[in-house]
């Protein structure tokens, strides 16, 4: 195995075991009946703006249509987003943060400080935000190679 190989397995190991570990705490501090992936949509929403069609989610998520629609159903009977007619197109929709969504969505954030003050004490911010340059730059890479084959 050449030496890249392995260090990239390392890195994206790490990162799903992180990711992993993170899914939980956030989990953790969500209302009765959501999960990670509502939680991620309203995020993207106030991310790249609210307006999205849920083509668009399926595909910035990676996800079956179908599975968006039902992610985005939950989220609508909770009252977090909503669906309004595209205005340029009659036949699809557009998705809406709602008030409701987008304090949900800062609830959950503040409900998170604790954790990070706390694990703060172990790996200071200072080296987060080292770290961060880095991270954004390679999922920015692997974001413009999505669909590439090779």
């Amino acid at each position: 195995m050449p030496e890249t190989t392995g260090l990239f397995f390392s890195l994206f190991n790490e990162i799903g075991i992180i990711e992993q570990l993170a899914r939980a705490q956030l989990e953790a501090r969500l209302p009765e009946g959501l999960i990670t992936p509502h939680f991620t949509v309203l995020n993207h929403l106030v991310r790249v703006q609210d307006g999205r069609t849920p083509l668009d989610l399926a595909r910035a998520f990676q996800v079956p249509k179908t599975s968006m629609t039902h992610t985005l159903a939950g989220l609508e009977a909770l009252g977090l987003v909503e669906m309004r007619p595209n205005p340029e197109d009659k036949r699809s929709k557009q998705v809406w943060l709602t008030e409701a969504g987008r304090s949900l969505r800062e609830g959950t954030i503040a409900a998170l400080v604790p954790q990070f003050a706390d694990l703060a004490r172990e790996f200071p911010a200072e080296r987060v935000a080292a770290m961060l340059p880095a991270l954004i730059e390679l999922r920015q890479i692997m974001d413009a190679r999505r669909g590439r084959k090779g």
